[in-house]
Parts: C-alpha cells; sequence; structure tokens
C-alpha cells in the first residue's frame, strides 16, 4: 500500500461524464453537486436554529451568482486583465476556464451581506459563519472536479511520486491522420528498471489503429514522424512528458488481425497532485466547521468560523502554492504568486475574527 501511495501513476480520465459528448464536463457536474449538498446542510442548520428553512432558496441564489461572477472578475482582475479589458467579451466565455477562488470569496462575502441587509433576523456574521461550513466542502468538490480536468496541476515532484498528466496527449494523439480507434496512456509494468527517482518516469502509450489500406511499413513510417513530433514539439506535452528530443522515437507495431496495436515507449514527468492536497485539506476544514457547530450551535459567538475558515482555508491555499505551476506567466518572475498574495490579508482577517469571537466568548444557553 505504501508503495502505492510513494510511486507514480499516469492520469488521463476523460473531463466529459459521457464518452464522445463534450458537455456535461465532471467539472461542471461536481461544481453544481457542491451547490446542491451544500443547500441541503443550509436548510438543516436553519430548521435547527429556528430560522425559516424557505430562506435558504433565496440565500441560495445569492451564493450561485455571487460564486459565478465573483471568481469570473477575481481572475480577470487578478491574473489577466490587460487581455479581458481590451475584449471584455471574452470576460463571458466562463467555459473557457480561468476562475479565482480568492474573487469568489470576496463576492461572497458581498453578497451575503447585501443577504442579511434584506433579510431581518439574520445578522450577517451568523450567516456567514453558516455558510462557510459548506463552502469548505464545495471547494473540495470543485477541486475534485480539477483533478478530473486535468488542470491547475503541480510543479514537478523530482521524484517517482507524483501524477504523470495524460490527457493532453492523448488528445494531441488523437488528431493524428490515421485511423485511431483508441490510445491508452499507462504506467508500464516492465520498466520499474527505467526509475532513477529523479522524477522522468516511464509511460508507455498504447494506440489501437484500424487497419483500413495500411501496409505495417506504411503505418510505421507515418507514426514515427508525427507521433515524435508530437511528443516533442507541443508546450503541453514537453511541461508533461519527457520524450528525448535526439534518439530515434521507442515504438513498436503488432499485427492483431482486425486492427494494429501500436506502442509507444516514452517518458512522463511526475508532478504534484496539488488539486488531491487542497480537496483533502478542504474537506478537513469542512468537517472541523461542522463538528464546531454541530457541538455549540447558536451558542457559537459570531464570526467565528468564518475567520477559522479564512485562516485554515487561505493559510493552506498559501502553502500549497508552492507546489502548483504558475497560472500566468508574470507569476514566474515573483517570489510568492498571486494567490499567495492574495491569500495573506484573508488570513489577518481570520485572525482578527477569532480574536474577537474568542473574547466574546460561547453565548449563554437559552432556558
Amino acid at each position: 500500500m505504501l508503495e502505492l501511495i510513494m510511486n507514480y501513476i499516469v492520469w488521463d480520465p476523460n473531463p466529459s461524464v459521457i464518452h464522445g459528448w463534450e458537455r456535461p464536463p465532471w467539472y461542471s457536474i461536481l461544481f453544481a453537486a457542491g451547490f446542491v449538498i451544500s443547500q441541503q446542510f443550509m436548510v438543516h442548520f436553519f430548521k435547527k436554529e429556528g430560522q425559516n428553512p424557505e430562506l435558504v432558496d433565496k440565500l441560495t441564489i445569492y451564493m450561485v451568482i455571487a460564486t459565478i461572477v465573483g471568481a469570473r472578475l477575481g481572475h480577470v482582475l487578478f491574473y489577466e486583465p490587460a487581455k479581458y479589458l481590451s475584449n471584455p467579451i471574452e470576460i463571458l466565455k466562463v467555459w473557457e476556464g480561468g476562475l479565482a477562488s480568492h474573487g469568489a470569496a470576496i463576492a461572497i462575502l458581498f453578497a451575503l451581506w447585501l443577504y442579511a441587509k434584506r433579510t431581518p433576523g439574520q445578522s450577517y456574521l451568523w450567516v456567514v459563519d453558516r455558510i462557510v461550513i459548506v463552502t469548505a466542502l464545495t471547494g473540495a468538490l470543485i477541486r475534485f472536479g480539477n483533478l478530473m480536468n486535468s488542470e491547475i496541476g503541480g510543479k514537478d515532484t523530482g521524484s517517482d511520486y507524483g501524477i504523470v498528466y495524460a490527457w493532453d496527449t492523448e488528445e494531441l494523439l488523437s488528431t493524428l491522420k490515421v485511423p485511431i480507434e483508441s490510445i491508452d496512456p499507462y504506467k508500464p509494468a516492465d520498466r520499474e528498471n527505467e526509475l532513477v527517482g529523479n522524477g522522468i518516469v516511464p509511460v508507455n502509450i498504447d494506440l489501437k489503429i484500424n487497419k483500413g489500406s495500411y501496409s505495417v511499413e506504411e503505418l510505421e513510417n507515418t507514426l514515427r514522424r508525427d507521433i515524435k513530433y508530437a511528443l516533442t514539439q507541443f508546450s503541453s506535452s514537453q511541461d508533461y512528458l519527457a520524450e528525448p528530443v535526439e534518439s530515434p522515437l521507442d515504438m513498436s507495431i503488432s499485427d492483431k488481425g482486425d486492427h494494429y496495436l501500436v506502442t509507444v515507449r516514452t517518458f512522463g514527468r511526475s508532478k504534484h497532485p496539488t488539486q488531491i492536497y487542497e480537496s483533502v485539506s478542504y474537506f478537513v476544514i469542512f468537517l472541523v466547521l461542522f463538528a464546531l457547530w454541530n457541538k455549540y450551535k447558536e451558542r457559537l459567538p459570531e464570526g467565528i468560523l468564518l475567520g477559522i475558515f479564512l485562516i485554515t482555508v487561505f493559510g493552506m491555499r498559501f502553502i500549497w502554492e508552492f507546489f502548483k505551476e504558475s497560472q500566468v506567466d508574470f507569476e514566474d518572475a515573483m517570489q510568492f504568486n498571486m494567490g499567495q498574495l492574495l491569500s495573506v490579508p484573508l488570513v489577518i482577517a481570520g485572525i482578527i475574527l477569532v480574536i474577537r469571537a474568542l473574547r466574546n466568548g460561547l453565548k449563554p444557553i437559552k432556558n
């Protein structure tokens, strides 16, 4: 078991739930699931504390709009303002990616202020303290969605531990002008002797190709040239694979009767699975916040859960950013990236809220 955890895996799940369909992607399903599950938790919180559960629908609308708009504008303003402000229509293309959790956090806090202002009987901090519990759970699901999309990956581990992201390469190879029926990147069991502990690890890629009118010789000449080019000349291949540029492609073709099986023996770069790091962190934070609410409920001093959330979520975000690839080019020259710089004031705000809440102490038990 320990060997499985400490060794690398080749990761290439299809981002789409239904094979062959671009929509819906796993990311969208998990994103939506986070809101659905969160809504049920909020109904539970409202009922247990004597609030009207019908208000949860109103609260959900505020949350959904704030999350999507805030996350998008956060990315636009914090990471690529020149690109989007020069062509504002691109801001609307959310499906192309580009969401920032810091922007979502700011927008959610503002939206909840509007909600509390228009909802008698619920203070701002009371609402936010309950929302952050389910926000941590939703964050865990969203990061798992990033994993299914093979995006927001980490830096090279420099060891045999990690993930080789192979989906981009699989998509690239699918564009070859031969009748490919399937592509399967995997970790070969017979190449363990090639592991040297430097993060460059063996990867095999099987391509099942319809025979058509190709002879073995014709197919081999075509594939040796085109696959070598695909594995060495594209940025996605260079980021995730380590195919030697100078040496000939290590490839074999076998005749399987109704098709050819092409096996390419190459190398990948083991990366930190930062999506897993963050997802697990957020889920643990959710459990801690929920346990505190479950024990004290309405006795909790206002702001305590929000403070803990800000300290832990953005504190962990600051740490995990050291292991993540830069989202935009300008971050390469920064000692601390944009995600870390934006986390600092939120952590400080969390510390102030926790100190304030601890001074107020638990509210007395109602008779």
